[in-house]
C-alpha cells in the first residue's frame, strides 16, 4: 500500500501533532493564531493509532515560546511539538506541566485579588492525584484542568 502524506510538508517552523480532535480549536484559540500573520496548516480528526482521532497545526517560520507551550501542555498534555528546518525535525519537544504556571489561567474566584487588582496570576500545578489540578496561589481556590479559564 502506498503511503501519502494529507498534509504538505513544513520547510521551517513548528508542527504540533497528537492533539485530541476535540481540543485543536481551543490550541488555535488560545494561540491566538487567529491572528497569526504565518502560514498555518490545521488538519482535524486524522487517523491516530494512539489516540483513534487527531488534530495537527502546522505553523510556518515559527518557534513557540515557553508560556506557549504551557498553554499546550494544560489543553492537550500528550501532545508532540516539533520544530522543523529545512524539511527536517531538528528538536522534539515535550509538553511537560511545570510546577508553577504564572499569568496564563484566569482564577475563577470573583473575590481573588488577581480579578480585582492589577496582580499577576499564579497557579500551582497539583500533580499527586490522577487528576491534575491548579491551586491559585492567592485565594487557595483549586480547579480542575479541564475547568480552567486560560487567558
Amino acid at each position: 500500500m502506498e503511503k501519502k502524506l494529507k498534509v504538505a510538508a513544513l520547510r521551517n517552523g513548528t508542527v504540533i501533532d497528537h492533539i485530541p480532535s476535540d481540543k485543536l480549536f481551543k490550541v488555535v484559540s488560545i494561540l491566538h493564531l487567529d491572528t497569526c500573520l504565518n502560514q498555518i496548516t490545521l488538519a482535524n480528526n486524522l487517523e491516530s493509532a494512539k489516540i483513534g482521532s487527531k488534530g495537527l497545526v502546522k505553523i510556518s517560520d515559527r518557534a513557540l515560546a515557553e508560556d506557549e507551550t504551557n498553554k499546550i501542555a494544560l489543553i492537550a498534555p500528550n501532545a508532540k511539538i516539533n520544530i522543523i528546518r529545512d524539511f527536517e525535525v531538528v528538536e522534539k519537544r515535550p509538553l511537560v506541566l511545570p510546577d508553577e504556571i504564572r499569568e496564563i489561567v484566569q482564577c475563577g474566584n470573583p473575590n481573588c485579588i488577581t480579578n480585582n487588582q492589577a496582580v499577576s496570576t499564579r497557579f500551582l500545578v497539583l500533580k499527586d492525584d490522577p487528576e491534575v489540578r491548579l491551586k491559585c496561589f492567592y485565594c487557595e481556590r483549586e480547579v480542575k484542568i479541564e475547568e480552567v479559564k486560560i487567558k
